[in-house]
This record gives structure tokens, C-alpha cells and sequence, in this order.
């Protein structure tokens, strides 16, 4: 059994500050009808939360899907006129060790292969005890609070007690849950069944055993503005990845400015940590996926089934992209995965180790990490994710958006983006390298098969998945969970 955490320091959460942003610009993406109805909403929330705060909370502010949710989407729904923030809990490595191990259960997988026991309750409760402690902010009765994924789950009750209506989102599921993820829900169920609301990504990641009146359905979305989506020159994007160290060949890449989420300049200055034998040549064809060092984002698969299945007759090069490990603190295995994918990559022949670059980017400042993912997506031939399990995979839409062809693993919510063979190739089975080296080199082969498919992928995203939708989505949550919170604490006629 683990030991009880030491605490060996002040737990100390803290507010992450997004400025306000317009809903002006999705003027230029949205049909005037769309258009419409997001500027209805925003009016009708102003009038329904005016005195109100909704807080989201969640556990780190830096990399993952769940942080490239939320910057944009607090950020619009400031600039909508909501008094929104965001709050990230804070936490001694045990308590990230076992909120881990309940990320890899929830997808049906051991991790480190710690039990959640006693001890393992013992860690989240007194953590998440101690975050609330020490919440910057006071809840105060009517506002709302969304907590996302299991991490801050254990505070529903306390937030509901001080008069908040709450809404707890799960951003992870599995579609056949198997002992090991219902035994997880079990660990967690107690934390969550209070909630106004349960948003899952998908209809079918909702858990037995909750209220089904209370679940609700809302897929993550992209911002298509935000640095890591905003639309980029030839040039914009060859000078970028040679000051980051990613591509070879430009001698004199000069200076790239950017706009940052707040609207304030930025430049790209930092270089990335390569693994490589040599620099990516320019025009080489990049295989490029785009995800943590986590086992079920399957790095060594995506090494091995590439090595092994993608000839060198094509002359493609992969690129592995993922955060520098150091910076994530809620990641305790991504050092890890990596040092795992670097022992792989080392031990094949050299001919085939000199097309195989493995890349953390730096992420000292996430507006400049995402030019970085921005750039080399578009300088992508073919882009990956050949997930074990997802959530929902927001780096296909991300990669969609950049009108590039997307071979991803049939799991979760990749199946509801791609539309097979149409806007992108879905792999049946993530685990067969050798359909995931032939999808690869099929693709490399016919480029004009491969365009067509990248354009399908971005009128996709622009008609289902781009972030206005989500908060359209979002503000019928919290109306529904407020006047259901409403009801039950009105006072009683005689």
C-alpha cells in the first residue's frame, strides 16, 4: 500500500488570467445564421449571469486537450460580457501519481499499476481539502462551478455547499468500458453524483450509475484564431520551424512575430529538445503526430509502425511532437514514455533512425509552443494520431483545420470527427502497425487523394467543431443546472 503524502509544502491553487476575446471574429468563419444565434445567446447570458461568477477548475494550465478547451473558451465568454475564471489545483506528486492512475483506469489501462485504496483516497481527499483551503476566490451562492476531469472532482461537494450550482465535465471515456474503468467510476462516484450536471464528450462514455436526466452531451471544439490555429503563410511557417530547430535548410530565418491569445505581439525565439540523427530536411514528406509522451497516445507504436511499414522508397520522415516533460507537472510518466521511445528509436538501423525525430517543444510560453505545433502541422504531408484511447483528440480537429489528411485510430471521439475514407482514414485497429504504416505510405503515394481529403477535413470543422458551437452548448448547461439549483433552494410557500 503507498505511504500518505508528506506535504512537504504549502498546497497553493492559483488563478490563471485570460483576457477578454471578441466574438466579432467568428464573423469571419460562421454562416450569418450561426453568426446569429451566438450573438443571441451571449446576449441572453450577460442578462442571466450579471452578478454571478463561473469558475472553472481544473489541474494544470499548461499542455492537453483540457487547457486547449479552456484558454479560448473563458476567454470568449469574458469577452461575452460573463464574469468567467479559471482556477488550477495544486498538488505534491503523490496526489498527480494517483489522479494518473485514475486518467489510465478511465481508459482501461493499468499505468503504474497502483491500486486506488484507502491510501490512494486518503491522497486525493486531504489534497483536494487543502486546494480548498486555499481557493483563490470566494463561491459565493448562485455562481457556477465547473470542475474538469477527475482531478478537482473531490471539491463537488463543498462548492455545491456553498451554494453553487456545479457541472462537473469529463473530458476522458472509453467506448466498451471494461472491470478495470467501472472499477475506477466506483473510486470517483461519490465525488461526482452530486453535480447538477455530467458533461461527457461523447453519449457513450457516460457512466452507469448516475442520473441520466442529468447527463449531458457537448463535443470539444477548436479556436480557430488562437495561435495554434490561425491560418499561416509558406513562409511564416519555413521560418518558424527552422528557428526552432525543427526543419533544416533555411540559413537565415529572421524574426517570426505572432499575435498571442491576449492580442498582445509575440516572437518565436525558443528551440526545441530534438532526438535525430540529423535536422528534418525540407523536403522531406513529414509524417507528423502531435501528442503528450503518454503511453496511450502510443509513441512507440507510432516509432515502430513507421520503422517498420512506411518505405524508404516514399522518402518521408516522421516527427514525434510532443511538450518538453519538465514543464508538465501533472504528466509523472512522460519522461518516462519518452526516454522508452528514445531506447526504441535507437536500436533500429541506421538508415531507418536518420528518417525518425522525436521533438519536445518548449513550454515556457504556450502562445509560442503552439506557432510551433501550428507550423509544423502545415508543413506535415500526412498527419497521425494513432491513439490507443481518446477522449475526444482535439489535435485531429486541429490538424483538419489545416486541410491535411488525418490517419487516426477508430476510438473515441477521432470516429466522430473523420468521416472514413471522406475526411480522413480511421484505423480499425490502433495496435496494426502494419495498417498504420500501409494507410501512411497510401497517402504519400496519391497526393491528389490525400488533398481532397484535407479539404473535406476543414469544412468538417468549420461546420461542427469550431468553439462557437461549444458555447452555445455550454451557456444551455449552466442555464438548465441553475434552474434546476434554483428550484430546489427556493423558499417554500406555506
Amino acid at each position: 500500500m503507498s505511504a500518505a503524502p508528506a506535504m512537504p509544502r504549502t498546497i497553493a491553487p492559483h488563478e490563471v488570467t485570460m483576457p477578454p476575446r471578441s466574438l466579432e471574429r467568428f464573423r469571419a468563419v460562421l454562416a450569418p445564421d450561426r453568426m446569429a444565434a451566438l450573438e443571441r445567446a451571449s446576449d441572453e447570458a450577460r442578462r442571466l449571469l450579471a452578478g454571478r461568477v463561473v469558475w472553472n477548475v481544473n489541474s494544470t494550465a499548461k499542455g492537453g486537450g483540457v487547457v486547449e478547451l479552456l484558454r479560448p473558451l473563458v476567454g470568449y465568454a469574458r469577452g461575452a460580457g460573463v464574469d468567467t475564471r479559471w482556477v488550477v489545483i495544486d498538488g505534491p506528486p503523490e496526489f498527480f501519481a494517483v489522479t494518473k492512475r485514475i486518467h489510465n483506469r478511465l481508459h482501461g489501462t493499468l499505468g503504474d499499476g497502483g491500486a486506488l485504496d484507502a491510501d490512494a483516497r486518503h491522497v486525493y481527499e486531504s489534497v483536494l481539502a487543502a486546494n480548498l483551503e486555499a481557493f483563490p476566490g470566494e463561491v459565493r451562492p448562485g455562481d457556477v462551478v465547473i470542475l474538469h476531469d477527475p482531478q478537482p472532482a473531490g471539491l463537488t461537494a463543498a462548492m455545491k455547499a456553498a451554494g453553487a450550482a456545479v457541472i462537473w465535465r469529463c473530458h476522458v471515456g472509453v467506448d466498451d468500458p471494461d472491470d478495470l474503468v467501472r472499477a475506477t467510476w466506483e473510486f470517483l462516484r461519490p465525488y461526482v453524483a452530486p453535480a447538477d450536471r455530467y458533461v461527457f464528450s461523447r453519449e457513450a462514455f457516460a457512466w452507469d450509475g448516475l442520473d441520466r436526466r442529468r447527463v449531458v452531451v457537448i463535443p470539444p471544439s477548436i479556436d480557430a484564431f488562437s495561435p495554434k490555429n490561425v491560418d499561416l503563410d509558406d513562409d511564416t511557417v519555413a521560418r518558424t520551424l527552422a528557428i526552432a530547430g525543427l526543419v533544416a535548410g533555411v540559413a537565415e530565418p529572421g524574426s517570426v512575430t505572432f499575435e498571442r491569445a491576449d492580442g498582445t505581439p509575440g516572437r518565436v525565439e525558443r528551440r526545441a529538445r530534438l532526438v535525430e540523427d540529423a535536422p528534418l530536411p525540407p523536403d522531406a514528406a513529414a509524417v507528423v503526430q502531435v501528442s503528450r509522451w503518454d503511453a496511450l497516445k502510443d509513441p512507440i507504436g507510432v516509432v515502430r509502425g513507421f520503422a517498420e511499414h512506411v518505405p524508404a522508397d516514399t522518402s518521408a520522415h516522421l516527427v514525434y511532437v510532443g511538450p518538453d516533460v519538465e514543464a508538465v507537472a501533472d504528466d509523472p510518466e512522460g519522461l518516462q514514455i519518452l526516454r522508452e521511445a528514445m531506447a526504441v528509436r535507437q536500436a533500429l538501423p541506421a538508415e531507418v533512425r536518420a528518417r525518425i525525430h522525436l521533438a519536445s517543444l518548449p513550454m515556457d510560453d504556450l502562445d509560442e509552443n503552439a506557432v510551433m505545433v501550428n507550423a509544423m502541422q502545415r508543413h506535415a504531408r500526412v498527419i497521425a494520431q494513432k491513439s490507443l484511447a481518446e477522449g475526444f483528440g482535439l489535435t485531429v480537429a486541429e490538424a483538419m483545420w489545416k486541410g491535411r489528411p488525418v490517419i487516426a485510430s477508430r476510438v473515441g471521439g477521432i470516429q466522430e470527427q473523420i468521416v472514413d475514407g471522406v475526411s480522413g482514414v480511421l484505423l480499425d485497429d490502433p495496435r496494426d502497425l502494419a495498417a498504420f504504416g500501409a494507410a501512411t505510405t497510401a497517402l504519400l503515394d496519391d497526393a491528389p487523394r490525400a488533398e481532397r481529403i484535407g479539404r473535406n477535413a476543414r469544412e468538417r470543422v468549420r461546420d461542427r467543431f469550431l468553439n462557437a458551437r461549444t458555447l452555445l452548448d455550454y451557456y444551455d448547461v449552466i442555464r438548465r443546472a441553475l434552474g434546476d439549483r434554483e428550484r430546489v433552494v427556493a423558499p417554500q410557500g406555506p
